[in-house]
């Protein structure tokens, strides 16, 4: 198996940046490639996008439901399939993050969409905030022979906990995502000082996937023990899609990837020295 800490790329000092492309894509591979170029060019690790089987994970009194989209009036498991990729789809994907030496990867959202990403190298599978309570799926997950993320949106402890035991049980290879699941997240409801708690609570790697509309809270993550980043990425918010508002813009994206290396530089050690700048200050003050 894959160790979780292989995600860091031999560097524990850097943030995992996760773009969550998710179904932003809306169905076109050609969106997909310039998405994967975005996370390319603005130096993020991984590419990621979602998997369901729609049969299964739209419930029955949906799927006939007449919905709107830009391809015409249309059943709302008609929409579904529309924006689902399947394995032509990934395959371009999987050549194409490969000739780019990216990450890429996808959320499982049932059993069929778990078995299917089983077909690729992933350096790991995410479980969505939606199935946190999935214990089928989360056993099926974690005897898979992958590491595996979670999120943990709508969850409290309690919830949280038992994914964790059914998790750990099979695997010691995962990481948690502290996550509000909101679309966007509001500022008061982030509660970022879950993050270090979690990191006692479950000694593991930790992260944040954030869906808040600007940039603060993720670098607030990174200096609170976040070493996992996943935010959704969008070309153009004015772009079909209920994610596409809450994501982030390429620019947004390079400039949070600059802001979370500063981090670092500006956290430093935990020694407490005299620093090179500070020399001359002490000859001359102090004599």
């Amino acid at each position: 198996m894959k160790k979780i800490k292989d995600l860091f790329q031999n560097n524990l000092n850097e943030t995992y940046m996760i773009g969550e492309i998710g179904i932003n894509h809306n169905g076109d591979i050609n969106i997909a490639k310039k998405l994967i170029d975005a996370v390319n060019a603005c130096g993020w690790h991984c590419a990621k996008f979602q998997k369901r089987n729609p049969d299964v994970c739209v419930p029955e009194h949906q799927k006939l439901v007449e919905r709107d989209t830009p391809w015409g009036r249309m059943s709302y498991i008609d929409y579904k399939y529309k924006v689902e990729f399947e394995k032509e789809e990934y395959d371009i994907i999987d050549n194409y993050c490969r000739e780019k030496s990216l990450d890429w990867s996808i959320s499982v959202w049932d059993i069929d969409s778990l078995n299917f990403a089983l077909n690729y190298d992933f350096p790991y599978i995410k479980i969505p905030s939606a199935h946190l309570t999935n214990k089928s799926l989360l056993e099926e997950s974690a005897q898979a022979n992958i590491p595996i993320i979670i999120s943990t949106g709508m969850s409290n402890w309690e919830m949280i906990d038992d994914a964790v035991d059914i998790i750990k049980k099979r695997t010691d290879e995962f990481a948690v995502l502290h996550c509000n699941s909101t679309y966007p997240a509001p500022m008061h409801e982030l509660n970022l000082n879950v993050i270090p708690e979690m990191k006692r609570r479950y000694e593991c790697i930790v992260g944040y996937s954030g869906h808040e509309y600007n940039l603060e809270p993720s670098v607030l993550a990174v200096s609170l023990g976040a070493q996992i980043i996943e935010r959704h990425i969008t070309l153009d918010h004015s772009m079909w899609g209920t994610d596409q508002g809450s994501s982030l813009e390429v620019h947004a994206m390079d400039l949070l990837n600059k802001r979370i290396r500063e981090v670092y530089k500006i956290l430093g050690s935990k020694e407490k020295i005299i620093t090179e700048t500070e020399k001359p200050n002490l000859k001359k003050l102090r004599g």
